[in-house]
């Protein structure tokens, strides 16, 4: 069971930080174009073109966090910020009436984010879930 785990954490782990550093990238580099994080999407979606830096370095600034050893504080930062980011993402197309394949980017990063999380080793979080219990009851 425990190697299942990583392997299941290490898939999706690697998948949320190609795909958040793909999209930090073209935000960063401010890419026009119709494509995820591009400017021409975002600012169709009403955010100015300044937030689009700021949300290409936080993701790419999140990638690095989840990708060094230690530090599980700053890890459960990056996964709550990532969790945020592309909620807030995903509420946003909904909003602006943007079709299943603007939300789909979004919504699987979400989810590879939550399934990274879930899975993380012991050693990369805060405080077990059997720490918690005792520390409860």
């Amino acid at each position: 069971m425990k190697k299942r785990n990583k392997i299941i954490y290490w898939i999706a782990t690697i998948w949320l930080s190609l795909g958040m550093l793909s999209i930090g990238a073209v935000q960063l580099f401010k890419v026009k174009g119709d494509g995820p994080g591009s400017v021409d999407s975002m600012t169709h979606l009403g955010y100015p073109v300044y937030f689009v830096t700021i949300l290409g370095i936080s993701k790419i600034l999140g990638v690095a966090a989840l990708l060094i050893p230690k530090f599980p504080l700053l890890k459960e930062r990056a996964y709550a910020g990532f969790f945020f980011m592309m909620s807030g993402a995903i509420f946003t197309h909904v909003v602006a009436g943007s079709s299943m394949s603007e939300i789909f980017p979004s919504l699987l990063l979400l989810i590879l984010t939550v399934v990274s999380w879930y899975f993380r080793p012991s050693d990369r979080k805060i405080i077990s879930v059997n720490q918690l219990n005792k520390s409860i009851a």
